[in-house]
């Protein structure tokens, strides 16, 4: 969950990258098995593929290097749609966010995440628009709820920093960020960590 309104970055995906993923279900078409139920588990080869984005990320020389690497994860997560109806259905919310309707999206993400209560993407874009409309308490909530499915997302986890830090929980905050940066360690959050005080001797 990382946007740029109305602070620089947050959990996951800038307005920029929200629209290339949105143009990519709409063209993709995201088809998925009727069990709404649970999100079916993940294939040898697409679990492979993961592991292999991530070691990617982790490894990236640069900003720009790891900059493309990024969308292939969230184009993995946002693949994850457990069905055709939930893919469009995120593809509305990704226009009600573009258009600054918040309320609208959070009309639509509230029977998303019932739909498809094991899609971690669905949570983390509750999570944002929550983010959005200040409510930084039920957006945490999500959050964890996030992590539970998907405990690498680096977007969630960048968010979640943000959140306590705006809380004035810096502490807990800058432990969330070196968990984002030991996954992505160019996340534009990086530059929100703050040294670590030195060791106290006994």
């Amino acid at each position: 969950m990382r946007v740029d309104v109305p602070f620089s970055s947050i959990i996951i995906i800038d307005m920029k990258r929200f629209v290339a993923i949105a143009a990519c279900i709409l063209i993709a078409g995201l088809a998925a098995p009727a069990d709404l139920a649970a999100q079916t588990p993940l294939s040898a080869e697409a679990a492979i593929e993961r592991d292999r984005l991530f070691e990617a990320l982790l490894t990236a020389p640069s900003e720009e290097a790891a900059d493309p690497i990024e969308f292939q994860i969230m184009q993995f997560w946002m693949s994850q749609a457990p069905d055709q109806s939930s893919a469009e259905m995120m593809t509305q919310v990704m226009e009600r966010r573009r258009q600054y309707d918040f309320a609208g999206a959070m009309k639509i993400l509230d029977p998303l995440v019932e739909r498809a209560p094991n899609w971690a993407e669905a949570w983390n874009q509750r999570a944002t628009v929550l983010y959005l409309q200040q409510n930084f308490e039920d957006s945490l909530v999500d959050v964890e709820r996030v992590l539970e499915l998907e405990p690498k997302h680096f977007g969630a986890l960048a968010g979640k920093a943000i959140m306590l830090m705006q809380q004035g929980r810096t502490t807990l905050g800058q432990k969330a960020l070196r968990e984002a940066l030991a996954l992505d360690p160019w996340l534009s959050e990086r530059r929100m960590l703050l040294p670590e005080a030195p060791s106290q001797k006994l």
